[in-house]
């Protein structure tokens, strides 16, 4: 029997050593298996107008009950209040192949979007109010093909966060200053949204700063269609800050390789230039930050439902070849590090007090420039 035991404890070891090399080996294609839609595109028609106006059609707002935008993990030092008020657009969560979008009602993805937002958009709850709309994203496995379907795909999602933007600005003051932030999918429509919504309109001057994070940018294809400059100062406004998190040695193939495939927000192809990368320990003012910098990590529990803030001293480096941020050996957060050692996940919970202060920062230096006049 013991002899019988230990067969089987090196078999499931050598295929354990099996799957990793499988996974090493195959990662990106085993990834488009898991994750691609096998469904045709089900045409979507836009959503019907005003439904923004209902409150069951946001994440988080002013009066939801149990808001995971309000989340404030523990080791969270009380500040008062600010006065800008944040658009967020949370990131994919809808994982399933049984369609294109997913569907706004769909449970396990309203389940994984408010774990999101409480670990991302609480870095942004220091001021007035933070917003993020449900909206029918686009099927993570889109994004792994260049297809027909991903674009229309994209094309549903945006349509829908561009409404609740609308809306989002109908339920704010009229001159109040604004927070745009958003994270991989949400980074990619906060792209589009400033070119059409934000630049060269009155509301640019009202962005204190637009936080494009997990999602990679040209600087000369995508950034300057956005009307927004780099962020290369810490009290700067109307700027854009953007990084992808990667542990050494970095593999972003997968993801850099969708992205050249695609033309810029200028319609030209993008070369093999570097992704625009922002320090989130220095607010851009440095390609290089030591973990000292570091003012503090939210360490999420297991499942992600609650989180500590810690000073693990990790640092931050824009490496100048690939603008990917890189942070050193790989720290230990938790079970969602993606192949590659790809944080994309703890894009903001590495840096979360840092991207908090950054936040207040820039709001008190729009406030200071916006004083009325007496």
């Amino acid at each position: 029997m013991a002899r019988k035991f230990l067969y089987f404890v090196a078999l499931l070891i050598v295929l354990v050593i099996a799957g990793l090399l499988a996974l090493r080996i195959w990662s990106a294609e085993l990834t488009r298996f898991a994750f691609v839609p096998r469904v045709p595109f089900e045409v979507q028609q836009p959503l019907r107008a005003g439904i923004y106006d209902d409150p069951a059609m946001w994440v988080s707002r002013p009066g939801t009950k149990d808001d995971p935008a309000q989340y404030r993990p523990e080791g969270t030092p009380a500040v008062p209040q600010g006065k800008a008020y944040v658009f967020f657009i949370h990131p994919t969560s809808y994982l399933a192949r049984d369609h294109w979008n997913g569907p706004i009602n769909d449970k396990d993805t309203r389940y994984r979007t408010a774990l999101f937002v409480r670990g991302i958009a609480s870095a942004f709850n220091g001021e007035a109010a933070v917003f993020v709309p449900y909206y029918r994203q686009a099927a993570f496995g889109s994004f792994l093909v260049n297809q027909p379907e991903t674009i229309k795909a994209r094309d549903v999602a945006y349509g829908d966060v561009r409404a609740a933007f609308h809306a989002f600005l109908a339920a704010i003051p009229a001159d109040a200053p604004i927070v745009l932030a958003g994270h991989s999918q949400g980074a990619l429509h906060l792209m589009h949204l400033l070119s059409d919504e934000v630049k060269d309109t009155p509301i640019a001057s009202r962005i204190v700063a637009a936080y494009v994070i997990g999602w990679p940018i040209s600087p000369a294809h995508d950034l300057p269609q956005t009307g927004m400059p780099a962020c290369t100062a810490p009290g700067q406004t109307g700027c854009a800050l953007s990084w992808m998190s990667f542990a050494e040695p970095p593999d972003a193939q997968l993801m850099l390789a969708t992205y050249r495939a695609e033309p810029g927000l200028d319609g030209k192809p993008k070369g093999t230039e570097p992704v625009l990368c922002t320090n989130p320990l220095n607010g851009g003012s440095a390609p290089s930050a030591p973990g000292t910098a570091n003012l503090g990590t939210m360490v999420p529990s297991m499942d992600l439902t609650t989180g500590k803030l810690a000073d693990l001293h990790i640092p931050a480096r824009c490496d100048a070849k690939s603008g990917l941020l890189m942070i050193g050996d790989a720290p230990d957060l938790g079970p969602y590090v993606l192949p590659g050692n790809n944080y994309h996940v703890y894009d903001v919970p590495l840096f979360w007090r840092n991207v908090r202060a950054d936040v207040a920062r820039r709001a008190d230096a729009w406030l200071a420039q916006h004083k009325p006049a007496r």
